[in-house]
């Protein structure tokens, strides 16, 4: 099998293999394809003390998936993957240690929330167009993400629904989600909401959602994650931050982003029901 000539290619050629590769295989693929920029930048050597493995099983992989050698593999990533005007990368290699004062805190936590959010567009601009389409024409939305990523799914289903009457969360109270993805069908959409370490209830969704047939889209951190392997779309975010646990301020950009693409897609008529909306919501007093 010739070797992939883009990245799109070698992203799907990875993706196809992803669980028969052998875990050394697993760890070097996965960095590779989540740090495009570091691949297109950095020697072997440094990427495999990153990705935690050894320079040869990058070679091995590259040889692998049908390359000459690594070379031949790397000059994929500096051919399509482009760092834009203004890139935050270089400012990236200098935050290696927490400030000790409050303001500093303050400037290292914007300066990497500042980082996700320029590569959210860097990781999504060719899927956000169908990924928007798609929504815009589905005939039922159906989003799910637990535990921490439940407030992601909850403002994505909260935002459509001042517009549009078909979003609804998928959830698990009362122990009654069965009941609801007993009744997936092909024609539905399910957004799926994750991120390292993925929960189970997500998982379980995403089993019923691909053997229903229905079109997946999934928000998650990774393009290799394991609800993303067998999703028809899949948009990533980063999750570094200087908390004790992922930050999710990229999730959220992206999920407002959506909200509001899918808005404009709806034209006139979604205008007309979110101002619908809004009046009945005033006039309830739903606001002070």
């Amino acid at each position: 099998m010739p070797a992939p000539h883009t990245l799109d290619e070698l992203i799907h050629r990875i993706k196809s293999c992803y669980e028969d590769l052998s875990p050394q295989f697993q760890a070097g693929a996965r960095y590779l394809i989540d740090h495009p920029i570091q691949v297109s930048t950095l020697s072997a050597r440094k990427l495999a003390v990153l990705a935690q493995v050894q320079p040869a099983t990058l070679v091995r992989l590259a040889q692998h998936l049908g390359y000459d050698g690594w070379d031949a593999m790397k000059s994929v990533f500096t051919r399509d993957f482009q760092l834009p005007p203004g890139s935050y990368a270089a400012r990236a290699q200098s935050l290696v240690q927490r400030p000790e004062t409050i303001q500093a805190v303050w400037e290292t936590a914007i300066a990497q929330h500042s980082r996700n959010l320029n590569a959210l567009s860097l990781a999504n601009q060719k899927t956000m167009t169908q990924v928007v389409e798609q929504l815009r024409k589905a005939k039922r939305i159906l989003v799910a993400g637990f535990r921490s990523c439940y407030p992601a799914a909850f403002n994505l289903r909260y935002l459509c629904n001042l517009f549009r009457s078909d979003v609804h969360l998928l959830h698990n109270t009362g122990g009654t989600m069965d009941m609801d993805l007993h009744h997936l069908h092909s024609d539905d959409t399910v957004v799926l909401i994750s991120y390292d370490p993925y929960s189970r209830e997500i998982s379980v969704v995403a089993n019923a959602a691909y053997e229903a047939g229905c079109h997946i889209i999934t928000l998650c951190d990774s393009q290799l994650a394991p609800i993303a392997l067998k999703a028809d779309d899949v948009m990533t975010f980063p999750t570094q931050g200087n908390s004790f646990i992922p930050s999710t301020v990229a999730l959220h950009a992206l999920v407002e982003m959506l909200a509001q693409q899918l808005l404009v897609r709806g034209g006139e008529e979604a205008i007309g029901q979110l101002a619908r909306t809004e009046t009945r919501l005033r006039a309830s007093k739903a606001y002070l």
